[in-house]
């Protein structure tokens, strides 16, 4: 199973990113998607994260409000929507899957598979 993540970039104080992960490879479900992040100097952590049928979603205190979370199963991608930037979400964002989850979890470990992560700088 590869996890492709794409749409970071430079942005300033107060805009928006979306970013985009596609599955792809032998994966079949049920798999919960999840986003986390790694800022320099920082342990990674958890972001933002979406149960097998997207109706469940949960999202670290950080971003609430702030950021969304949605799949679409059909085409087998996640996307975090990203408003109202700060400087302190500034980081390389990773996508990743926990295989056989109907739920989904915060927690790192349980994740089985991981993109390549994908820079967002917010400038102040």
């Amino acid at each position: 199973v590869q996890l492709q993540a794409s749409g970071g970039g430079l942005v300033q104080a107060g805009g928006s990113l979306r970013l985009s992960c596609a599955a792809s490879g032998r994966i079949f479900g049920p798999y919960a998607l999840g986003w986390f992040r790694q800022a320099p100097g920082k342990e990674r952590e958890f972001v933002a994260g979406v149960s097998w049928s997207g109706m469940s979603t949960y999202y670290a205190d950080s971003v609430k409000g702030r950021f969304t979370i949605s799949r679409d199963n059909a085409k087998n991608t996640v996307a975090l929507q990203m408003n109202s930037l700060k400087p302190e979400d500034t980081a390389v964002y990773y996508c990743a899957a926990e295989s056989g989850s109907w739920s989904g979890t915060s927690l790192l470990r349980q994740y089985d598979y991981w993109g390549q992560g994908t820079l967002v700088t917010v400038s102040s």
